[in-house]
């Protein structure tokens, strides 16, 4: 991807983000990139692998996660603020996509005691997929997140996932059919608070990725995946962050038993 490409997609970006409460179209940030909207629009996708449009929506619900930690603005003023006309509108697209209803995110401080799986009425496979997961530096005891979502950014409850309390591999059987999309992310066991960072709250350390993965009825899937730190061309991970304590203190609690049910659908290989 060359610097220029970058340069213009980072131009946007900021200002998806100094005008975020207005009603922004792809015509004024296509003009903000200095490129027509066609060309601006494949370029966007390409280098940050998702629309526009949905970048900005995904930044909309970054900044209201933030704005429901970090003050005392009621969720009617921070749907206004983050350029919601329906308050009801952003509730829904709030709760689907972080898990969980703007209340709710608020009294848990920006955490997630579990990461639910989506049990749906999807159409199970015989599919086996495995995936190695390092880090590019050091590990510093940071929790490692790997689920299978439907499209590039981690939102909503996935369809399979796993916890790694150190770089290795995940199995995940029985996929649905479907495409899927592999996301990881690893959060330090000292990570800042969610609203500490204004630019970019609740952000992992580092994240990876891969797909789309094609899912049929025997496919079997394996790939090699390097956590990489987040950059500011990535979207912004909706998912609540899952809470380290919680899941330290059920480890303990399970350590001869099940596993706790974020971990059920994945296994350590």
């Amino acid at each position: 991807m060359s610097d220029a490409a970058e340069r213009a997609v980072l131009r946007t970006i900021a200002v998806m983000r100094d005008r975020m409460g207005d009603p922004l179209t792809v015509d004024d940030l296509a003009r903000a990139a200095m490129f027509s909207k066609f060309h601006f629009t494949r370029l966007f996708q390409r280098v940050t692998g998702i629309s526009p449009g949905r970048f900005l929506s995904a930044l909309r619900l970054q900044k209201a996660k933030h704005l429901l930690l970090s003050t005392g603005m009621n969720v009617a003023d921070i749907s206004a603020e983050v350029g919601y006309s329906s308050v009801s509108t952003f509730s829904n697209r709030f709760t689907r996509s972080v898990g969980m209803p703007p209340t709710t995110y608020r009294r848990r401080a920006g955490y997630a005691p579990v990461i639910p799986v989506d049990a749906g009425t999807r159409i199970p496979s015989n599919a086996r997929l495995s995936f190695g997961l390092r880090t590019a530096q050091p590990h510093d005891g940071a929790l490692i997140f790997a689920g299978l979502f439907p499209g590039p950014i981690p939102e909503g409850p996935p369809v399979r996932c796993a916890v790694l309390e150190r770089p290795g591999r995940i199995r995940f059987d029985a996929v649905p059919l479907g495409s899927w999309y592999l996301l990881a992310q690893s959060v330090g066991p000292h990570e800042m608070h969610p609203a500490a960072d204004c630019a970019c709250p609740d952000r992992p350390v580092a994240v990876a990725s891969h797909g789309p993965i094609f899912v049929r009825r025997d496919s079997v899937v394996s790939a090699d995946l390097v956590l990489r730190p987040v950059r500011a061309l990535d979207p912004p991970v909706l998912l609540a962050l899952l809470d380290v304590r919680t899941y330290a203190l059920a480890e303990r609690q399970t350590a001869q038993g099940d596993r706790p049910s974020y971990l059920k659908e994945g296994a350590a290989a």
